[in-house]
């Protein structure tokens, strides 16, 4: 079975490696960029209801579906940086979070899990 997160990681390798870039790669210039992508992701829902933000226009949703890929490429790019499978860091916080947020006190409820 082929991993699409490494199949990601290994062409966003030869695309970086192509144009030379490997050099402005480091975590900290990655870590900037991802900030910045994701703040341009904001920037679509910025004074929207949460109503009109769960059904993006055509034209915006396209801008969004762009903005989604540079977050995600940028954060698969930090991650082979710091060689963190990004897979298994999700399950284990998964995992973390269920402890943190046991059902029977989280369910319908938005509180921190320090004040359930």
């Amino acid at each position: 079975m082929n991993d699409p997160l490494i199949e990601l990681r290994d062409r966003l390798r030869v695309f970086t490696q192509e144009r030379e870039w490997d050099r402005y790669h480091t975590p900290k210039n990655l870590a900037m960029a991802l900030i910045v992508e994701a703040a341009e992701l904001a920037e679509h829902f910025q004074w929207l209801t949460p109503e009109e933000s769960q059904s993006p226009q055509d034209g915006k949703r396209a801008r969004i579906r762009d903005e989604l890929a540079d977050v995600l490429i940028y954060l698969v790019e930090l991650a082979d940086a710091l060689d963190v499978d990004l897979a298994a860091a999700a399950h284990d916080k998964i995992a973390k979070n269920a402890l943190k947020y046991p059902v029977e006190k989280a369910r319908g409820n938005a509180k921190k899990y320090d004040e359930l």
